[in-house]
């Protein structure tokens, strides 16, 4: 079976960061900027690498994207590139067109002109910033949706030595411990009889309030 193909158009952080993704998850990535030097940086990670101008509509035709299972539009300073690019890759018949928007309104310009669906990295990534800066007691937090969330914090230390079915976490905490992550190594089968160790990160699932007034005293 061929393996998936997807192009992904602009190379800035965000196009970058997907573009690798997609490869190291087995796909065969075509990534296309107008920047010589982005492309041979990329050229030796990714599946082919192609100096073009996403926005012109030749160039994109000479790609052969008719093969294409999908295309991610990572435009990044010119918006305008960004819906010719997008309004190009529909026309060239690619079933799926993901859209990078700075805004809803720009979000809703892409929809209109055809992008299946569109993502906000700024607006996403500048959230998850503010709840890493504000709850000090998580080394990351991700939006799973609008009220939930999933979090790494350090085992507190009024916990180490007692195991979670003792504390009863879901229970007093209202959230769940769904892993530990030591000397690097993830274990969602831990144990909940086994004493939590004083160097190991829980990854806690929960509402978004809940998570809040969470702290590292392992109180609410």
């Amino acid at each position: 079976m061929m393996n998936r193909q997807f192009a992904v158009l602009g190379l800035g952080s965000f196009g970058w960061s997907v573009a690798l993704t997609l490869e190291k998850m087995g796909c065969d990535v075509l990534a296309v900027d107008d920047s010589f030097e982005k492309i041979q940086e990329i050229s030796e990670q990714v599946s082919y690498a192609v100096k073009a101008d996403v926005s012109d509509p030749e160039a994109l035709q000479a790609l052969g994207g008719r093969n294409l299972d999908g295309a991610v539009v990572a435009v990044s300073e010119n918006f305008e590139a960004s819906v010719m690019a997008t309004m190009i890759c529909k026309e060239m018949g690619i079933p799926k067109v993901l859209a990078k928007a700075k805004d809803t309104l720009q979000g809703t310009i892409l929809k209109k002109v055809g992008a299946d669906a569109v993502v906000y990295p700024e607006i996403e990534m500048g959230s998850r910033v503010a709840k890493n800066l504000v709850a000090r007691e998580f080394t990351d937090w991700i939006e799973l949706s609008d009220d939930y969330s999933l979090v790494e914090a350090a085992v507190p230390k009024s916990w180490v030595g007692k195991c979670l079915a003792e504390l009863k976490v879901r229970e007093r905490f209202d959230v769940n411990v769904v892993g530990i992550i030591l000397n690097g190594e993830v274990d969602v089968t831990f144990d909940p009889q086994k004493p939590l160790p004083a160097e190991g990160i829980l990854i806690l699932i929960g509402a978004n309030d809940v998570l809040e007034k969470f702290d590292a005293k392992g109180n609410k």
